[in-house]
């Protein structure tokens, strides 16, 4: 299958294989998106390979073949670092975004397609205890009820709406059984039943009754590490799969493996140890074998069967904010004569 494998750099822009990893490419210049830029967050739309969002400092930037050349949307998100981004399961013109530090953190929402979006409330305090700048790190859409929107604060709160974002409920602390303020991740598995499952920074928290009632397990207790950072489901199946570290950005981490809507998680084995804590895991519905999680320090793994094994791509990069991969195949730009 074609493909394109896309690195989300801060320090680096984004990096691009059109080869299976065998050699990578840097942006080229002059782009919306810097070639040594920060981008926090990659996005492959649903139905078009080609059709890439990325979340950077210069605001939300997109790319229509594959993420080789990137122009910024012009909207209300210019000049806002977007650290979160998500498209609705049935709907993929109904888009969330997220923004943060440096900027200020928001909630934000699209109905067609990325170009136009709305502020959505609440006005999220403009520092915190434990980041300085809070940053909305996680967005979802309720696959069951396109209405329900949640986000997700590093430090901040979980939020939900069941009015397309007209009001809002906070669900984390004294307010409901989520007892870390401090969100990392938000995803659902689609069960029956459908399952929610929230991490924050040292637990993860898993929902089947759309979040009336919690379940939690301490990282530290179950896993021994105690840093939880990010959770993806394998395209097409019931089985998650959480990554954590031993601290931020850590010496090392583990990648762990649910198949029983969250209930329960065992690792799986790495050919070798990661040098920090995963921050990313990429997946895409074309492929569901295929997988990659990157640490916060540049390794990028890669899993290509469904998660059982996983192993360290050679190249080795910046600092890692979000991989993903795009049954696209790109293809380089000319060199320009000047």
């Amino acid at each position: 299958m074609n493909k394109t494998i896309l690195v989300a750099t801060a320090g680096q822009g984004i990096l691009r294989s059109s080869d299976n990893g065998k050699s990578w490419k840097r942006l080229d210049l002059d782009q919306d998106i810097e070639f040594d830029g920060v981008v926090r967050s990659l996005a492959v739309h649903p139905k078009d390979p080609f059709l890439v969002f990325a979340g950077a400092d210069v605001g939300l930037c997109k790319s229509t073949d594959g993420g080789v050349n990137w122009k910024r949307i012009d909207s209300i998100l210019n000049g806002q670092t977007v650290w979160s981004i998500c498209f609705d399961p049935n709907n993929p013109n109904h888009m969330l975004c997220g923004t943060g530090a440096p900027s200020r953190a928001g909630f934000f929402r699209s109905t067609d397609g990325g170009e136009r979006w709305a502020k959505l409330p609440p006005e999220i305090p403009e520092r915190c205890a434990g980041v300085s700048r809070p940053r909305v790190l996680t967005c979802a859409i309720d696959p069951s009820n396109s209405n329900h929107l949640w986000f997700g604060i590093e430090e901040g709160g979980l939020f939900r709406s069941r009015d397309a974002g007209e009001t809002w409920a906070r669900l984390d602390g004294e307010r409901g059984g989520v007892a870390n303020s401090d969100i990392h991740c938000i995803t659902f598995i689609p069960g029956p039943p459908q399952t929610l499952l929230v991490v924050v920074v040292n637990a993860i928290y898993v929902s089947t009754d759309d979040g009336r009632t919690w379940k939690g397990l301490n990282a530290k207790q179950e896993w021994t590490l105690r840093y939880a950072r990010t959770v993806r489901v394998r395209p097409g199946t019931n089985e998650a799969f959480l990554v954590i570290g031993d601290s931020t950005p850590g010496h090392t981490s583990k990648v762990l493996k649910s198949t029983d809507l969250g209930a329960s998680w065992v690792e799986v084995p790495l050919t070798q140890t990661p040098n920090s804590a995963f921050w990313a895991v990429g997946v895409n519905d074309a492929d569901p074998l295929l997988m990659f999680a990157g640490s916060k320090y540049g390794h990028l793994f890669r899993t290509e069967d469904g998660g059982q094994t996983w192993f360290k791509e050679w190249r080795e990069f910046s600092e890692i904010t979000d991989v993903t991969w795009t049954p696209a195949l790109t293809v380089d730009n000319p060199p320009q004569h000047h």
